[in-house]
């Protein structure tokens, strides 16, 4: 499996991951995880998008970053959500900072929906590996 190393990674770069529609199940699940209470019928509790978008994250069709550690996380409720609505992620790497073993990196993500509007977004921080030092011999 191919992987991607803090040597690797590039600032700017534009991702966009595949759709996923929201459904009741989905909103089932949370509750029966969260045991919050329901809301109206059709709506999105809103952490559930942030929790799609992590699990979005995943899947670009780059290689995925070797992360040691998630440091940090901004994140902002722009609008509603609601069951039926279809989105996906669109993510830049917008800054890397090196360290000893590996290095920061601060990738902006949004969530957008099947009309192209943003209804969260933010910053997610990893720490991220970099590439293994061949052994000498």
């Amino acid at each position: 499996m191919s992987r991607t190393f803090f040597e690797d990674v590039v600032v700017e770069r534009i991702q966009d991951t595949p759709a996923i529609t929201v459904t009741e199940a989905h909103v089932a699940m949370y509750h029966g995880v969260t045991r919050e209470a329901a809301l109206a019928p059709g709506a999105v509790p809103d952490i559930l998008p942030l929790c799609l978008s992590v699990g979005l994250g995943w899947r670009t069709k780059e290689p995925p970053m070797v992360v040691l550690a998630f440091v940090g996380l901004e994140w902002q409720i722009v609008r509603e959500l609601h069951v039926g609505d279809t989105v996906h992620i669109r993510s830049r790497i917008s800054s890397k900072r090196p360290m000893r073993d590996g290095g920061l990196v601060v990738e902006d993500r949004a969530l957008v929906d099947q009309r192209g509007e943003v209804v969260q977004q933010g910053k997610f921080t990893f720490l991220v590996a970099k590439r293994p030092k061949e052994a000498v011999s």
